[in-house]
């Protein structure tokens, strides 16, 4: 899924916001593609919707439900004229992967519950007039100590960049930034995927991470996600945990060889299994040109594991036999 403009391509700072819709592509080998057109529109005709022209929607996900039969969207979304403060999440719904998509609004998660593992000391909630509003890039050094979820427990969590994982038994999970991008969310949905279902948790608090990508190996769960510098690219991390809830081990950066301290000028979106390949898995990444937000661009790479460690190194051209090269070197000898 995309948030592109077309078909009336808008050139230059203007396609950051949301101009025509979120766009679908489909394909079958992920090179040759095809166009399967605006699948959720904007809202042209109110300019106090979710979903008016001029608001930002960033980060489309979307998973099928086996039980109700339906695809799913969730994306971040900022109301026209708010910045980055709405920090939202949006969900809509469809028959088709392809859509059309019918929008079922949008909410901040888990609105009057608690993460697993709190502290007595941190469900003391501020009295509004002494509530502190951040950007973001000027929160102190130790921002848990401004006690965020608090904050927000009566109107619900901040979510922005985010994405959305389905476990082997059909629970899927919202991952999202939230606490001025301080602190991830991973939080269980409904057993419709429509809604949070009030149970989540707090991972990596103050280590300003964002675009988590969450995917599962050989029973354990990885993460890669970013830091926090803009729209400017920066050192990727990954981190590894037996449960989803934790607790996580951070790896360092995933990215490895010439490049990879800017994780090849790119920030982490997705990791996409490889169907009919288990134990392969795709990095897909966003090269964001905010001049020109219509030039975006991706990357797209083979995932490697060594020593117990997730691994991305810059190729510019790989197909699917990456993967059986890579078995070939990491087999036991013997094998």
């Amino acid at each position: 899924m995309s948030t592109g403009s077309a078909p009336a391509l808008v050139e230059g700072e203007a396609g950051n916001s949301a101009q025509v819709g979120i766009r679908c592509y489909s394909s079958g080998d992920l090179y040759n593609w095809k166009d399967e057109g605006v699948v959720l529109p904007v809202v042209k005709d109110d300019p106090g919707h979710d979903l008016a022209v001029g608001s930002i929607v960033e980060r489309p996900k979307v998973i099928h439900n086996r039980k109700t039969g339906k695809f799913v969207m969730w994306f971040h979304l900022e109301r026209k004229g708010t910045g980055y403060k709405s920090a939202r999440s949006g969900v809509a719904v469809a028959d088709r992967v392809t859509g059309p998509y019918v929008y079922r609004g949008s909410f901040r998660p888990n609105a009057g519950a608690w993460p697993r593992g709190i502290r007595p000391e941190q469900k003391v909630r501020q009295a509004a007039a002494t509530r502190h509003e951040f950007s973001g890039g000027d929160l102190p050094d130790e921002p848990d100590r401004l006690n965020l979820v608090a904050r927000d427990f009566e109107g619900g969590q901040m979510a922005r960049d985010q994405t959305l994982f389905v476990d082997d038994d059909g629970t899927a999970y919202h991952v999202y930034a939230s606490e001025e991008n301080s602190t991830l969310h991973i939080s269980r949905l409904t057993d419709d995927y429509l809604a949070p279902a009030g149970d989540y948790v707090r991972v990596f608090p103050g280590r300003f991470m964002e675009a988590p990508a969450l995917f599962k190996h050989e029973g354990r769960y990885y993460l890669i996600a970013s830091g926090c510098t803009g729209w400017a690219p920066n050192a990727a991390r990954s981190a590894v945990s037996d449960s989803i809830w934790g607790p996580w081990t951070e790896l360092g950066n995933p990215a490895v060889g010439p490049g990879a301290d800017l994780t090849f000028e790119s920030q982490s979106t997705f990791v996409l299994p490889v169907r009919g390949r288990p134990g392969a898995f795709v990095f897909m990444a966003d090269r964001w040109r905010p001049k020109n937000a219509i030039d975006g661009r991706y990357v797209w790479l083979p995932v490697l594991f060594r020593n117990g460690r997730v691994e991305i190194e810059w190729r510019s051209e790989w197909d699917l036999g990456a993967f059986d090269r890579r078995a070939a070197k990491t087999a036991p000898p013997g094998r």
